[in-house]
């Protein structure tokens, strides 16, 4: 699996350390360069705030593990990594990170990163359609779709006159789902709190 992901993004695994722990365990390490990185402190006041794919899928993968079903939790866990839309997006993007720690603790990130807020839309989140099959209610379902970690799509801001162009390059699908204000991070109006994966 990790050879075939390091072929699909033009990679070259080179091997890692070997150790004895009572749970099998995978830790990584990607060392890349790059002459024009863009960072998660560019966003404008007036820019607007996508995602790429569809948010949730890890977190209906989670349920589907607690469910006994771990064919279709792995199946959910396979995906391919965003480096291709990453890369097509970067020209017009003026602030990026992935969702790695959900969506609603990306977006905190990224405010403090760029001095800004976000007003965003839940009817305009792009949630995974295996989401529907495990969530208890509708709080449930935007639980799993803004603050489970490892989705790994994009969250990105763009000047809006810029979308057109960075939906036709992107390889995956791109979704508006708000504003870049000056202040605060608000979901439908209501303070969005910094909820999600917690690095210990």
């Amino acid at each position: 699996g990790a050879v075939d992901v390091c072929e699909a993004v033009d990679a070259e695994y080179v091997g890692g350390d070997l150790d004895t722990t009572s749970e099998f365990t995978v830790a990584t390490t990607a060392l890349g360069e790059t002459d024009a990185p863009v960072r998660r402190s560019g966003a404008n006041v007036g820019d607007v705030v996508c995602v790429t794919g569809a948010l949730g899928r890890t977190a209906a993968a989670l349920r589907a593990f607690d469910a006994g079903d771990a064919e279709r939790g792995n199946a959910l866990f396979q995906f391919t990594p965003r480096v291709a839309s990453g890369l097509a997006l970067a020209p017009h993007a003026t602030a990026m990170m992935d969702s790695s720690d959900g969506l609603a603790r990306s977006l905190h990130q990224l405010a403090e990163a760029s001095g800004v807020g976000f007003d965003v839309s839940w009817d305009a989140v792009p949630v995974h359609d295996a989401v529907d099959d495990y969530a208890a209610d509708e709080a449930d379902r935007r639980s799993m779709g803004t603050t489970v970690g490892e989705d790994f799509e994009l969250v990105c801001t763009l000047p809006a006159d810029a979308v057109d162009d960075a939906r036709a390059d992107s390889p995956v699908s791109l979704s508006i789902v708000g504003d870049v204000v000056e202040s605060g991070i608000r979901l439908d109006g209501d303070p969005l709190a910094d909820e999600g994966y917690t690095h210990e």
